[in-house]
């Protein structure tokens, strides 16, 4: 009897391996919402988290399309007698699944994290050898998302353990959000799409817009600028269910007003997923209106979902265009200077064609409305050429429309 239930077992792992595969229909758009990582840390409870929730509704957050709330790292407990993940009853005394009714309950969705290493990166139990349990737990929680991390990880093939877990999420029968955050060691966007929604393209972001000066060698994480980097070869690989993630928004964290519209600005380029860091309960006016600019996430939340291309990079301005819907573009301007840089638009020099979106500006032949969206002010049209004012370290960025 014992060796035909092993025998089944076998069976029906190798059914489930076989015939797995991700949820679809989950993640058309970037998604959008706050994670505790960047202000945080490991200092999170359940009364920071609820209050969280309260201010993504209250701010309006919520109804601009932030809808997950996801927790990071330390939310993680022991394993019980069977082996099933438990929270901290100090941090978190009501369980997770209480919090998710009380996230639900504000038309909000809950994520989670893990790691698919014996531990996780704060050396709380990771989900190596219990992957299917983590995912059934998950299910009974009914959370959304999860961010998957790559700590501890030592001798196992990234391909496979991923793999695995978006199988045991599939078995367990919830639709969740597939995020993979290892870190882009293992170039995920060459492989990835067929296992998450969505997977980090590089290490962890800091609150620096350019990579600080070290002091007696110490380490940085990377920065705005130089993720922005590293986004201008892989655009090929994301997609509506399928995204390319340059890490979490510092917007609102420390950075100048400047820096953080850029910032934003960028990541709406890039079609990234939009996760916000920043402590919602008590940002600035300036931050709130960043992060709110219906505009600028109507571009990163584009039904196309194509990525940006960099087609010009001229003294401290790089050009960058965006495909979107309806025959419309995105045009941007990024100063990475410290001084303002006075550029001079002339339309019929991008003249573009884009083999991704298989489409042309075409500017020699289509005339196009200018909607300024920081400025949120119609700036004339494409018949005639432009100069502009960049300020230091920020952008210009305009909605092209094709006139009739």
């Amino acid at each position: 009897m014992k060796r035909l239930l092993f025998v089944l077992l076998l069976c029906l792992s190798s059914f489930l391996t076989t015939h797995a595969q991700k949820f679809e229909n989950l993640a058309m758009t970037p998604p959008m919402g706050w994670n505790s990582w960047n202000k945080f840390a490991c200092n999170i409870n359940e009364e920071l988290i609820k209050g969280i929730a309260d201010q993504m509704v209250a701010t309006g957050l919520r109804d601009a399309g932030y809808v997950y709330l996801n927790l990071d790292d330390c939310w993680l407990g022991t394993r019980d007698e069977n082996g099933f993940i438990t929270c901290d009853k100090q941090r978190f005394p009501s369980g997770i699944k209480a919090l998710a009714d009380y996230v639900h309950s504000k038309g909000l969705k809950l994520g989670i994290y893990s790691d698919a290493g014996r531990l996780t990166c704060q050396e709380h139990p990771g989900s190596l050898g219990h992957e299917y349990q983590d995912a059934l737990m998950y299910a009974r929680w009914e959370v959304d998302y999860l961010k998957y991390d790559w700590c501890n990880t030592e001798n196992i093939n990234p391909i496979g353990a991923y793999t695995l877990m978006r199988d045991a999420l599939r078995a367990a029968g919830r639709p969740i959000v597939f995020s993979m955050c290892e870190g882009g060691a293992n170039q995920p966007w060459k492989w990835a799409k067929e296992v998450g929604h969505l997977w980090r393209t590089t290490m962890d972001i800091g609150c620096h817009f350019e990579k600080p000066i070290p002091k007696n060698g110490e380490w940085y994480p990377l920065s705005v600028l130089e993720i922005l980097d590293q986004q201008v070869d892989i655009r090929d690989a994301s997609g509506p269910g399928h995204w390319n993630d340059p890490d979490m928004l510092e917007v609102g964290n420390g950075m100048t007003v400047n820096q953080d519209r850029a910032h934003f600005t960028m990541w709406c380029m890039l079609s990234a997923p939009l996760i916000l860091g920043n402590d919602l309960r008590s940002m600035s006016v300036a931050t709130e209106e960043i992060i709110k600019n219906a505009e600028a996430i109507a571009i990163d939340q584009d039904s196309l979902g194509i990525t940006a291309l960099r087609v010009e990079q001229k003294d401290s301005v790089d050009v960058w265009l965006k495909p979107l819907a309806n025959g419309d573009w995105a045009f941007c301007l990024l100063n990475r200077a410290h001084t303002p840089a006075k550029f001079d638009i002339d339309w019929q020099k991008y003249n573009k064609s884009d083999s991704l979106s298989a489409r042309s500006t075409g500017f020699d032949k289509i005339t196009y409305s200018i909607k300024d969206v920081w400025a949120k002010k119609k700036a004339g049209t494409t018949k005639k050429n432009k100069s502009v004012v960049i300020p230091a370290q920020d952008v210009v960025m305009y909605r092209l429309q094709p006139t009739k």
